[in-house]
This record gives structure tokens, C-alpha cells and sequence, in this order.
């Protein structure tokens, strides 16, 4: 698989405390891609070094091959688009004007928004089944319709490539499914790259192509879901000893049911 956006050598760390110590990692293009481990182990750590929201201590992320570092802001943006967890927006903004946030890396200057960058908003508020709270307060809107904001504003930013920090963070099991439903339909449909941090193991079988599993700052496995979703994976990962099966909907691999290894790994 060609990577789009790759971490060579990468160590991160907060003051003294070395998060991820050296790695080298690879988001496939085209493809969606989840980004699983148990809690703390540096799962969204990873993501922020390879948005460039977090620098890197040692090593380099290469976006398209170029390295991210030397890019500009909007360079950068116009690439890539990054959700982190439970994004807040300002009181009293709509989910139009929230949208059209995304359309900053295509602007020259300070000014209004030009046709085409309103032919972007629309275009985005429409795939995302948003047109009828374009005018809403996002304040007033349900965990479900505030992702599906906050997606469309990427989607406003128009680049091939959008990583997401757990955005399924917080939603019941219908919203859930919503927002990685419509993921899933621009990944196919509109050929954006997707790489997202996800809790749910079954979540995360059923929905990508592409598996990274970390845990205590490294990847331990990557490979698709049948590779990743096996016993030995998630005894090693998690500490679980784990019932694996198949989705009699979609035929992917998951997790009927588990129990704890070692009980003072948590």
C-alpha cells in the first residue's frame, strides 16, 4: 500500500515523560484506518505528531511525501484536516458559519466568502445530510448532528486526507453507527483517505481496511482486520483473553466476549 502521511523514527514527548519512544508508522492512502490500544498507550499522541499538532522530539512526518515540518500552515490544510476529541465550538455559532471555517486554507487574505467557497460549504452541509440545521446553533444540536458539523467543516477544507481523534467519543450505539456510516461513504465514495483513533474493537473491524494497534508508545501489530482481530493480537494488546467470531451482517471479524489476563495491567 502507498502511504500517504508517515512517521519515520518519530518520538514524542511531554517534558520529560517519552510518550512514544521511536516509531515508524504508515497511513495508507485510500483506505480508512483504525487507530487502536488500550488507554494512555499513545494513541492520540500518534495522531497529534503526525498533524503536526504535537512536534516530534526525534524522527520526521513525511505528508505526500514532503516533510510536514518544512510546510506551511496552509499547505499543510490544504492536504490534510484533523478532528480532535470533542472539538467545542464558540456560543452562538451556526453550523453554516462553523462549516465555513474550513474554506480558511483556500482564502487570500481577510474578506468574504467567494462563490466557490460557498459552492464548498453547500456542497459539504449536503453529504453530510446537514442543509436543514445550516442555520441552527450548534449549541442546540444532538452529539450525532455536532460530528456530523464538525465533518463537514472538514469537508469544507476539501483535502484527500482527514484524521479523527475518537469521534465516536460520547454517542450512543445509533450515533455511533451514523457517523462512521458517513466516514465509510466518503472514504468510498469520495475518496478520502480516513485514519481514526477508535475504542471500539468491533467498531473498528467493521469499518476499516487498515488496523495499527499500540500499546505503551509502539505499534505492536498493523494489517487488516482478520490479521488484527485474532486472540494472540488482543492477549497482547490488552491483556485479553477473547472470543473471536464473525459478523453474520458484514463477515468481519468480532469479539463475542472477554476477560482480563492479568488483572494488574489496569
Amino acid at each position: 500500500m502507498d502511504a500517504v502521511l508517515t512517521g519515520e523514527g518519530i518520538s514524542v514527548a511531554y517534558h520529560q515523560n517519552i510518550v512514544i519512544p521511536a516509531m515508524d508508522v504508515q497511513i495508507p492512502g485510500g483506505n480508512m484506518t483504525s487507530i487502536i490500544g488500550p488507554n494512555g498507550c499513545g494513541k492520540s499522541t500518534l495522531l497529534k505528531a503526525l498533524s503536526r499538532m504535537t512536534p516530534v522530539r526525534e524522527g520526521h512526518v513525511f505528508l505526500d511525501g514532503s516533510q510536514i515540518a518544512k510546510m506551511s500552515t496552509v499547505e499543510v490544510a490544504k492536504k490534510m484536516a484533523i478532528l480532535p476529541q470533542g472539538p467545542q465550538a464558540p456560543g452562538g455559532l451556526t453550523v453554516k458559519e462553523l462549516v465555513s471555517y474550513g474554506r480558511y486554507p483556500h482564502q487570500r487574505g481577510v474578506g468574504r466568502l467567494k462563490k466557490e467557497d460557498h459552492e464548498a460549504v453547500d456542497w459539504a452541509l449536503s453529504i453530510t445530510d446537514m442543509e436543514g440545521l445550516a442555520g441552527r446553533d450548534m449549541d442546540a444540536l444532538s452529539g450525532g448532528q455536532r460530528q456530523r458539523a464538525w465533518i463537514a467543516m472538514a469537508l469544507a477544507q476539501d483535502t484527500p486526507l482527514i484524521l479523527l481523534d475518537e469521534p465516536t467519543t460520547y454517542l450512543d450505539m445509533t450515533h455511533q453507527l451514523e457517523v462512521l456510516e458517513l466516514l465509510e461513504d466518503l472514504n468510498k465514495k469520495q475518496k478520502k483517505t480516513i485514519a481514526m483513533v477508535l475504542h471500539d474493537l468491533n467498531l473498528a473491524a467493521r469499518f476499516s481496511d487498515w488496523m495499527i494497534a499500540m500499546r505503551s508508545g509502539r505499534v505492536l501489530y498493523k494489517g487488516t482486520p482478520e490479521e488484527i482481530m485474532t486472540k494472540k493480537t488482543l492477549a497482547d494488546v490488552f491483556s485479553l483473553d477473547a472470543s473471536i467470531s464473525r459478523d453474520p451482517w458484514t463477515g468481519k471479524p468480532i469479539c463475542l466476549s472477554y476477560k482480563r489476563m492479568d488483572r494488574s495491567v489496569y
